[in-house]
């Protein structure tokens, strides 16, 4: 088939590379968001995902708007049979889902119906899933509610952020759309109806989401912490100022901390939660790059007794 890809961070370049290695099919153009500020220069930056395609020498379409008349009439002009899509970031208008005569074909991260929307490792992670999966399915009008051509699974680790998560998914889930392809082209595979029950939505997590709230249980703010790691990044106050916070180990042999309250050893540091204390890891005070939670705590010359989140 001749396909357009659609996406837009790094954890859409696995499945681009799939396809472009792929025998059977020909990715005659990518659409991704428009170039973006980054670093501190805040210069203009390519997508990851336009980046890998102008190294491929594919054409690259930069839409502000995937509804412009001007993007319609070029996908129109390039006629693909197909439109896999990985996080591309925009939502696709109706005249769009009707260019590809086999659709827009989407790999979402979850095991649909299953945390719906744009954040569904981050929840994931957050619910103390213990399994979690990709999901292939064609794209219709509403939130990730399309009938699903095929699944994969994938543990989740008592360690796992959502990063290590997104990136096992990315290259597993990359395999998916590429045999998903591959049974569209030969009419093997067909779309099936998500079921009914079991649907929850996973919008996106915001910075004020990512607030550790010290009176909740230790295991809580672990799966918050990791589930935030490494956007947008967990967050406490100290004397009035963000600190960002890596993961952290649980101590449930240290009963003895208030929520938020500070034990700081030699080479540890400890946090009261709603039930036992956390160890932090990494830290980050603003202006500051990340270190040691104890080099921070000496650095600093915080004492026991402090109290975070206040």
């Amino acid at each position: 088939m001749r396909l357009v890809f659609a996406g837009t961070p790094e954890v859409a370049v696995p499945a681009l590379d799939a396809l472009l290695a792929s025998p059977r099919h020909e990715v005659v153009a990518v659409v991704t968001r428009p170039d973006a500020t980054a670093g501190r220069g805040r210069r203009m930056v390519a997508s990851p995902v336009a980046q890998r395609a102008e190294e491929a020498g594919i054409e690259v379409l930069k839409p502000q708007r995937p509804r412009d008349e001007d993007f319609l009439d070029r996908l129109r002009a390039i006629a693909p049979d197909c439109c896999p899509v990985v996080a591309y970031g925009a939502l696709l208008p109706k005249a769009a889902l009707e260019v590809p005569a086999r659709g827009w074909v989407n790999l979402h991260f979850s095991l649909l119906p299953a945390w719906r929307g744009a954040a569904p490792v981050q929840h994931a992670v957050m619910a103390g899933d213990e399994v979690t999966g990709a999901s292939t399915f064609l794209i219709e009008q509403g939130l990730d509610s399309g009938p699903v051509y095929g699944v994969i699974t994938e543990g989740i680790r008592p360690t796992d952020t959502s990063g290590d998560l997104l990136t096992r998914l990315a290259h597993s889930g990359a395999g998916l759309l590429a045999a998903t392809m591959d049974g569209i082209e030969s009419g093997e595979l067909v779309a099936r109806p998500q079921p009914a029950d079991g649907i929850t939505v996973a919008p996106k997590i915001t910075v004020e989401d990512a607030a550790v709230d010290w009176t909740a249980p230790a295991l809580r703010v672990d799966r918050l912490i990791r589930g935030c790691t490494p956007a947008p990044g967990a967050w406490t106050l100290s004397e009035g100022e963000r600190l960002k916070l890596g993961p952290v180990t649980l101590a449930p042999d240290v009963t003895d901390l208030a929520p938020g309250e500070i034990a700081v050893a030699k080479n540890a540091l400890h946090v009261g939660t709603g039930s036992h204390a956390v160890r932090l890891g990494e830290v980050q005070a603003v202006g500051k790059k990340r270190m040691a939670a104890a080099d921070w705590a000496r650095g600093t010359r915080i004492a026991s007794g402090a109290r975070l989140g206040v």
